[in-house]
């Protein structure tokens, strides 16, 4: 696996375009939720994993954001980086780019959990998944951490109406 894990680029489609003319947020999500999988399946964690019976993971927070806009049929390239991880969780953190003029179109810092299926309670991920998920960790332990990581939403003090 890659540092960082580059996952298949696509491309912005009509349907994702809003009344501002640019891709609508909801759809970010998704394309970044859609890369994980990918990432998901590597590790094999993924969906032939879920449709086994064993177990998923499911997204316990997420804070996307938006860099710089993107357009109808805009070529995007998604990006990922395991940050942490332990038996239950991961840590993620995904870049989305204009795959043709390089730009940062936004970010995506995600925690999923593994849940058992069963029981539809957490529980830890299987013992094989741990060998491809350290490996990658190895990995990306080489990479500096994104300047987003752990960002706090807010409206700075000094531009801030709040107190007047």
């Amino acid at each position: 696996m890659q540092a960082p894990y580059l996952c298949s680029e696509r491309r912005v489609e009509p349907a994702w375009i809003d009344y501002n003319g640019h891709m609508n947020m909801a759809y970010y999500n998704l394309v970044f939720d859609q890369a994980l999988d990918v990432v998901f399946d590597e590790l094999g964690i993924g969906a032939a994993y879920v449709r086994d019976g064993g177990g998923s993971c499911f997204t316990v927070e997420i804070h996307v954001t938006y860099v710089q806009e993107l357009k109808l049929d805009d070529p995007l390239r998604i990006t990922f980086q395991l940050l942490d991880w332990d038996e239950k969780r991961l840590h993620f953190f995904g870049e989305m780019y204009h795959a043709e003029e390089g730009y940062l179109a936004a970010t995506s810092e995600q925690l999923s959990l593994h849940v058992d299926m069963a029981s539809r309670k957490a529980g830890p991920m299987p013992a094989r998944a741990y060998p491809g998920i350290a490996s990658l960790m190895k990995q990306h332990r080489r990479l500096a951490t994104p300047e987003q990581v752990g960002h706090v939403m807010q409206i700075p003090a000094a531009r801030s109406k709040r107190e007047g």
